[in-house]
Parts: structure tokens; sequence; C-alpha cells
């Protein structure tokens, strides 16, 4: 337990995958969560319903991060339903791949406007309703490893929009330090999910990489998160942290 009671969090993509772990983990640790999704309802109200039976009050959104205004309009509704935001998870993510020149504008404008643009916009609202002091706040952002090693072709626009959080990260820790709001960045390696699953043709590859031999969970990404969100992460700030079975090792 990291003692989250009394706390409320926001995650950005939280109806599957990492973003339902660490809305769920969030939830077990004490807070009351809200979480956005797009296109799947009945998997967001599943996840709030696993939220109310870790005792804690859930919220399913409907944003698509690639509209900065939806996901504005998600902080501000986190806040008038539970009255206060306390931690950030920057979340929500796609997975755009292929060829440098196949690449078209409208899938470079959208994967910015979702891992980078709506991360900004949604640290933007959130910091105007967070406290100042020890506890003052928590944002963290979901990366990737690849963001610091490009293991491999066709993945330039995922890996560079990915690489902005970090940026963005160490912006705020440092325009954000004087308010005892802290903003840290997780970066996983594999991690069994339905985006990048085990199972899937490529998966052994990617498992020769890992130091560790084998995926990660969606958990593993939580437990770190849940961490840097508790008493543990008071003093953290501007880090950029490898959950990634040491494959950049």
């Amino acid at each position: 337990m990291t003692g989250l009671s009394g706390k409320v969090a926001l995650v950005t993509g939280g109806s599957r995958g990492m973003g339902a772990a660490i809305a769920e983990r969030l939830a077990q640790d004490g807070a009351d969560v809200a979480l956005t999704y797009v296109a799947s309802p009945e998997k967001a109200q599943a996840v709030v319903g696993r939220i109310e039976a870790a005792g804690q009050r859930g919220l399913a959104i409907a944003a698509d991060a690639a509209d900065g205004k939806a996901v504005q309009a998600a902080v501000e509704r986190t806040v008038a339903e539970f009255g206060r935001i306390d931690i950030l998870v920057n979340n929500a993510g796609i997975f755009p791949y292929g060829p440098i020149e196949e690449v078209s504008e409208e899938e470079l404008d959208r994967a910015l406007a979702i891992h980078a643009r709506s991360s900004f916009l949604a640290a933007q609202a959130a910091v105007r309703h967070m406290g100042r002091g020890v506890q003052g706040g928590r944002i963290i952002s979901i990366g990737s490893c690849l963001a610091d090693y490009a293991g491999g072709a066709n993945m330039t626009l995922y890996i560079m929009t990915k690489a902005a959080l970090t940026g963005l990260t160490r912006g705020l820790a440092r325009d954000l330090g004087p308010r005892g709001i802290t903003a840290n960045i997780i970066h996983p390696g594999p991690t069994d999910t339905d985006m990048n699953p085990a199972d899937a043709p490529g998966a052994d590859g990617q498992r020769q990489g890992i130091a560790l031999g084998h995926y990660g969970e969606a958990w593993d990404i939580a437990a770190t998160v849940a961490h840097l969100a508790g008493e543990g992460g008071r003093w953290i700030t501007g880090a950029s942290i490898a959950v990634d079975g040491g494959t950049n090792a």
C-alpha cells in the first residue's frame, strides 16, 4: 500500500492494458480514480466496477486524446465529480508503425496530438487544481523504452512522439517543483497487453532483447506508478524510470 487515501487520480486511456492496471492499482491504494476511453465504454465501465469493488469511487469519461479540448474537459469533469485532482497519469497512446516515407501528415498530427499535445494540455489543466507543499501533486507520463534506444526500423513517428514526453517531464519538474508538484516519466519495455501481446508474431525477437528474458505485465508498470504517486515519490521529480526488464541495459 502506498497510502493514497483521500487522493483523486485521472488516468488517460484507462480502459485497457497498462491504463486499466494503473487505474485499478491506484484504487487499491486508496485513490478515487477517473479514466478516459475512446471506443470501448463496456471495458471502461468494467474497470470502474473493479475500482468500486476496491471501495473507491470510479468514473469513466469518453474523451479522445487526440482532441485537446476533450482532454481538458476530462480534467475539469474529474474535479467537478470528485472535488479535486492530485494525480494525473498521461497514459493514452497509439503505436504507429511503418516506413517514414509512407507516414501521412494526418498520421503525424494524430500521433503528436495523442502523445505530446494532449499530455501538455492535461497537465496544464490539472496543475490549476493541484495544491502546494510536499503533497502538491503528481504528474506521471508513460513513455517507451524505444524513446531512449531505437531498437528497430519503421518506428520513427512513435519514437519521436514518445521522446517528446521526456522533455515535457523535465520542463514540468522545473516549473512545478516550487509548488511541490512532481513530474516523472516511466519507460516500459515489452509488456504483455493487447497492443503488444507476448504471444504475437515477432514477440520472440523482442523477448531475446530483454535481460530478464520475459515480457513484463501491466501490473509491473502500475506498481511503479503507484510508488511515484505515493509517499515514496515525494522527492523524485524530473526522472525517467525504465521498467523494461533490462531491455535497454
